[in-house]
């Protein structure tokens, strides 16, 4: 017998001994049946490779989710987490291989160091140890121990990492095709702006990375667009505006003039404010916001997370028309649940949201004890904005959004939309933080280094348990509330740490960037708040509220939808740099390292799609019906074998629904949410609580794959 067929008849053998898994049980190595939509196995599963000189043994290792309150799971510096879980067969007993009493397994660097001791495996399946390294090694060895700090013994088994296939493209091919072949998007007239005076230039490369020369040469094939300088008026900080039952609020969206960096920027304001006013109100009350626009474009508001009157959801041609120079509209809103939300454009989101149209909601609930005590509040709205060297901003697209590829990723980070926000506290105090994220595409890793942090809620309400979290990691549109105490006095950096990829040269690296600073006095003693953090709170109503949902969770997924990407008409080094980048993707892109190949892309080259498998429609074409009242299962899988795998945020409308698992890893502590993000390669389980009325949109919420046509409606009927 071959090797080759010992190693298949062993692992076949395992099938036949495991029960047959069900849809949600299904491992990452298994072979998806026809239509069934599974996490990637390209991205979570690695095989081992058998000591040729040992017969008969065969094994792989999933690389599974750990379970958290986040999609995706990474540590404070960036690093992706994986609970990784072995399946070896065929093992001989370790004493035959020599003097040994055990197999262990070990996670290293592809240079072996350092190298970590995952624990002692046999035949079967057994779970391992948490690995955290970017490209990493696993072997399987005979040991004569189970406590040894390094391999000493025999390997038996070897793989590596689905990243360490991140490698360097091959440069000599790529410029000479580029050489060979005339590149029409890098040497065309582009469209002029009416503004004759408003030129593409460059966007700024990060920094020591590099691109190729045919890359510097692309530019968008649209007009650029910034709103003309008209008015000397200098946007001052958000105010808070508390409303009561009945109350009425006028906002205008107008032009404004910041200060950042020294430099003068036209941009855009909700009544003149950076951010917008933060609307707080009761919980069950009704409003009335008269919205003015006094922009140079159509314009809207959609309350992100309210569900609200289908009428007043704010989406253009879908639930009002788009709101012309000049004119103004009504909202009638009405707030049936507590928490933290916002408000934005639903009309050409990239230039207006990204230049400063956006404020949050607090919608209070009548619970004294809705949150747990805090000695003070913040709330702190995460955006970035794209400069160019000159401290200019970066034209849009005039006729539709640049960056389709990518989404737009700033480099000038703001808070509350300042640079250098900075806040003081006492020592021992307990923050409760606010957190939005309005970007256009940036995903957040947000942590404060040296303290104790704790995960509250989310968009739409509060988790049925607190829990102790690291980091944060925040998708465009998410909210999340956590709670911190700063026990050490001086600053404390309010600090966004990622992974980066460095496509040409094939490596990762990392980013920190620091988004402000919490100032904590000395001298001062620990608070009741700060007393009371130490334990983590069950919300009895949030699990009372969850809990009536809990018959739908072993339900069958009703309906999926796969995201995945069409691309046409590439230049010639962006379609050669896909290609040849397509062995590894991240699973979430957490910062912009291929910028001028993203800018120069638009609508005319890229199509985000959200697809319907069981009857094969897209985006608009998709016209689902449901019943007030319907909860159903949907299960949403981000296709990785596509020109460019990347993460979406998909927002929901005018509903909220539950995030039940990811990957297949169920989440065992639930909250309300109407936006989730879907890593590349994953799947994610959402239970949807069709309660209100209505047309309503789901659509990505990058701002840029949203323009590219990344968005459907469904209908829930009276």
């Amino acid at each position: 017998m071959t090797d080759l067929r010992r190693v298949r008849r062993c692992l076949g053998a395992l099938i036949l001994l495991a029960p047959v898994p069900t849809a949600a049980q299904r491992s990452l190595c298994d072979e998806t049946p026809a239509g069934v939509l599974a996490p990637s196995r390209d991205l979570y599963c690695l095989a081992l490779v058998a000591n040729p000189e040992i017969d008969g043994i065969a094994g792989h290792v999933e690389l599974g989710r750990p379970a958290g309150p986040f999609t995706i799971a990474v540590t404070a510096e960036g690093r992706i987490r994986y609970a990784p879980t072995i399946v070896l067969a065929g093992l001989p007993t370790p004493s035959s291989l020599g003097p040994f009493t055990t197999y262990v397994v070990w996670a290293a660097t592809p240079v072996m160091y350092p190298i970590a001791r995952l624990g002692a495996a046999a035949n079967g399946r057994t779970r391992l140890s948490e690995i955290d390294l970017d490209k990493f090694v696993i072997l399987v060895t005979a040991e004569a121990s189970a406590n040894g700090s390094e391999p000493a013994g025999r390997v038996v088994l070897r793989g590596t990492s689905p990243s360490t296939r991140l490698q360097p493209p091959d440069i000599m091919r790529l410029a000479i095709g580029a050489a060979a072949v005339p590149d029409e998007h890098a040497h065309h007239e582009h469209p002029m702006s009416p503004d004759s005076s408003l030129r593409w230039t460059t966007v700024p490369m990060p920094p020591n990375l590099t691109m190729l020369p045919g890359e510097m040469a692309l530019r968008p094939d649209v007009a650029p667009y910034l709103p003309a300088p008209r008015t000397p008026l200098l946007a001052r900080p958000g105010q808070v505006v508390r409303l009561a039952n009945g109350d009425t609020l006028r906002i205008t969206a107008g032009l404004v003039t910041r200060l950042l960096n020294g430099h003068r920027l036209t941009m855009y304001g909700f009544n003149g404010q950076y951010a917008g006013p933060l609307i707080s109100v009761p919980q069950g009350a009704t409003v009335v916001v008269q919205l003015v626009n006094a922009l140079d474009q159509p314009t809207s508001i959609h309350w992100h997370g309210i569900r609200l009157d289908n009428r007043f959801d704010g989406v253009p041609d879908f639930t009002q028309r788009p709101v012309a120079p000049g004119s103004t509209f009504t909202y009638h809103l009405h707030f049936p649940d507590a928490g933290i939300y916002w408000y934005h454009p639903h009309v050409r989101e990239d230039i207006q949201q990204d230049l400063g149209l956006y404020g949050n909601l607090m919608v209070r609930s009548p619970r004294r004890d809705y949150f747990p005590a805090a000695d003070h509040v913040e709330t702190l709205i995460l955006d970035d904005l794209l400069v160019g060297d000159d401290g200019q901003l970066i034209p849009f697209g005039r006729e539709q959004a640049t960056h389709a590829f990518m989404g737009r990723f700033g480099n000038v980070f703001l808070v509350n939309g300042e640079m250098g926000w900075r806040t003081t506290v006492r020592h021992g105090e307990v923050v409760r933080f606010l957190l939005t994220n309005t970007s256009s595409t940036r995903t957040f890793n947000v942590s404060f280094p040296g303290t104790k942090m704790k995960l509250v809620g989310s968009d739409a309400g509060n988790f049925e348990r607190e829990e102790w979290v690291e980091s944060v990691v925040i998708a465009p549109a998410e909210r999340y509330v956590v709670q911190v105490r700063f026990d050490n006095a001086g600053d404390v950096p309010v600090v966004n740490r990622v992974q980066g990829l460095d496509h040409l040269f094939g490596r990762f690296f990392y980013e920190t960037d620091t988004l402000g600073t919490v100032h904590v006095r000395g001298g001062q003693g620990a608070s009741n708040a700060a007393t009371r953090f130490a334990s983590l709170r069950t919300d009895s109503a949030s699990v009372a509220d969850i809990g009536r949902y809990r018959r739908y969770f072993d339900r069958p997924v009703d309906h999926s939808l796969v995201l995945t990407i069409e691309t046409h008409d590439l230049p010639f080094v962006s379609r050669q740099l896909m290609l040849l980048d397509s062995a590894y993707f991240t699973p979430v892109e957490w910062t912009g390292t291929m910028p001028m190949m993203n800018w120069a892309s638009t609508g005319n080259q890229v199509r985000w799609v959200l697809r319907d498998p069981d009857t094969g429609k897209e985006n608009m074409d998709i016209d689902w019906r449901f019943r007030r009242g319907d909860v159903i299962k949907l299960r949403l899988a981000n296709e990785r074998r596509s020109m460019h795998a990347m993460q979406h945020p998909i927002h929901i409308h005018g509903q909220r629904f539950l995030v039940l698992a990811a990957n297949g890893v169920r989440n065992e502590n639930l909250v309300w949410k109407d936006t989730v993000l879907i890593p590349a390669g994953s799947t994610v389980d959402l239970l949807v609580d069709l309660s209100n009325p209505g047309r309503w949109m789901l659509h990505c919420h990058i701002a840029e794959h949203l323009s590219a046509g990344m968005m459907m409606g469904f209908r829930v009927l009276n």
